[in-house]
């Protein structure tokens, strides 16, 4: 919801730039989650296949549907099509179509850091994960060296998602007991100032620290569930939201390029409820009817995969 609102909404006066540190924010959330799952994931179920196909069956079928539709309506050229058909439009030259597959550099991130992943496990098992803090501080100091504050390049932008893993990590006590304790008694409304003050442009060097702040704020409603905040996120209609908001993120850019998103400022945001309806009707659909099927049928093959192994 942070990043809809920071592509399809004006958020405070311009000159704040607030809309970019919204969705930065937006962004090191999503990361630091996805990270965790992921990791999570894997040290119950070291499996490197069947993660491959549930995390390839999750992304694929939406994001290459979107691509077909996309570059058919905004004529492209073939490397271009590879690029993003193969993940890697984040890096030089960068074909990702403005206000249309921009918003790609994202997924290339995310399949890099399971391709990634799943090559650790495969060369070093489960114990390979341990390696997770040692890649994520690394990438931050790759960062630093270089002054890349936000960056759409997998190798300047990963640490986020690493964070969330470190955090998985912490969660199932691969990392001792400390940390845990030190999760418990932190004050979330305290690091989720900094963690924005981390997303502004002009905050300089505090860019560097947003992923582990974003790591410590999921990591604060795990261990503090009492609190009015924690509680909020149960609410039905965020675990609606939840269950939809891949194809939202997908989605919303080919929506925002049409006429329901074009006109004067005033008739471009006059049709924002509009759009806003559109969207999540698409979502819904694109969630229930077609995702879900292709990730059951996903989930099925895994399943043989496994009982093949076993055999």
């Amino acid at each position: 919801m942070l990043v809809l609102a920071c592509h399809l909404l004006p958020i405070g006066p311009s000159f704040l730039h607030l809309n970019f540190a919204v969705g930065v924010l937006g962004m090191a959330l999503f990361f630091t989650l996805s990270g965790f799952l992921v990791t999570h994931f894997l040290i119950g179920r070291p499996y490197v296949i069947d993660f491959l196909i549930r995390r390839f069956l999750r992304i694929l079928p939406l994001a290459w549907l979107y691509i077909l539709i996309a570059l058919l309506l905004y004529p492209a050229t073939r490397e271009a099509w590879l690029a993003h058909l193969f993940f890697y439009a984040n890096y030089p030259p960068k074909p990702l179509i403005y206000h249309v597959t921009d918003h790609f550099w994202s997924l290339c991130v995310e399949m890099h850091f399971y391709l990634g992943l799943a090559l650790i496990v495969s060369l070093f098992k489960k114990k390979g994960l341990l390696l997770i803090p040692v890649l994520c501080v690394l990438v931050t100091l790759l960062r630093v060296v270089n002054s890349e504050h936000a960056s759409v390049i997998t190798h300047f932008r990963v640490d986020e998602i690493l964070a969330g893993g470190i955090l998985a990590l912490i969660y199932n006590r691969q990392l001792g007991d400390g940390l845990i304790n030190a999760l418990s008694k932190v004050n979330y409304v305290y690091v989720l100032v900094l963690l924005l003050v981390s997303c502004h442009e002009n905050s300089g060097f505090m860019n560097y620290f947003r992923p582990y702040l974003a790591a410590t704020l999921v990591g604060a409603t795990l261990y503090n569930q009492n609190t009015r905040f924690a509680k909020l996120l149960e609410h039905k209609w965020l675990f609606y939201i939840a269950s939809i908001s891949y194809a939202l993120y997908i989605i919303h850019p080919l929506l925002a390029s049409s006429w329901l998103g074009s006109g004067d400022l005033i008739e471009k945001y006059s049709k924002r409820p509009l759009l806003f309806a559109v969207l999540f009707l698409l979502a819904h659909l694109s969630t229930f009817y077609y995702e879900h099927r292709v990730m059951a049928w996903g989930k099925a093959a895994a399943l043989k995969v496994k009982f093949a192994r076993s055999r």
